[in-house]
């Protein structure tokens, strides 16, 4: 089927609020959004790897040194920390 008759199914009214709110924020927050949504729908954005902000690069420099000095949670600790979160 063509694209100039493609069928548009409706948003749900969750959606259409939520997108509504976004409207509302900077290009770069609407952007930030506009990926994850689209990460969520199994959708490839121009082959980009999502950017990571300095926090982020930092956190996961943290967690390979630690991996790499050995550091792991015991199976303890993962377990409580799935039980803390409902898992």
């Amino acid at each position: 089927m063509s694209p100039a008759f493609a069928t548009i199914l409706p948003m749900s009214k969750l959606l259409d609020e939520a997108l509504k709110a976004v409207r509302q924020l900077s290009p770069a927050a609407q952007d930030e959004i506009a990926r994850a949504m689209l990460a969520l729908a199994g959708r490839e954005i121009d082959g980009q790897p999502v950017p990571l902000s300095a926090d982020e690069r930092a956190a996961i420099a943290r967690s390979k040194a630690a991996a790499a000095r050995g550091e792991f949670a015991t199976d303890e600790q993962v377990r409580a920390t799935w039980a803390k979160h409902g898992l």
